[in-house]
């Protein structure tokens, strides 16, 4: 599998380990969102869904507090933003998962878990 951004219409390659694809939110700002929508659209349930600050001294601001069923979304409130890029890690029940990839929060406010 891959691990893919898509933003609007335009596509961008990162890492291995699962499809993302996600949409910017209406109003780009340069401001850390309070929240994030996740939506799984893969065959198998997000068993763990993580976001942390970037740099030496990371730190979780943000996680699933529960499974979610493939086709379901959700909303991770985020503790104490600060900035716009943050690690991103997502595992499956069928253990697939994404290593950690580095996401603009401030950009990409709706994460599409795909295949």
């Amino acid at each position: 599998m891959k691990f893919q951004r898509v933003i609007a219409t335009a596509a961008a390659g990162l890492c291995a380990g699962l499809m993302l694809a996600a949409a910017p939110a209406a109003a780009q700002k340069a401001k850390p969102p309070a929240q994030i929508k996740i939506t799984n659209m893969r065959a198998s349930p997000l068993t763990t869904f993580e976001i942390a600050t970037t740099g030496d001294q990371s730190r979780l601001v943000g996680k699933l507090a529960k499974p979610l069923e493939p086709g379901k979304s959700t909303a991770i409130k985020l503790n104490k933003p600060s900035g716009c890029n943050y690690y991103v890690l997502a595992r499956f029940g069928d253990d697939a998962e994404s290593d950690g990839e580095s996401m603009d929060l401030c950009r990409d406010r709706v994460i599409r878990l795909t295949e």
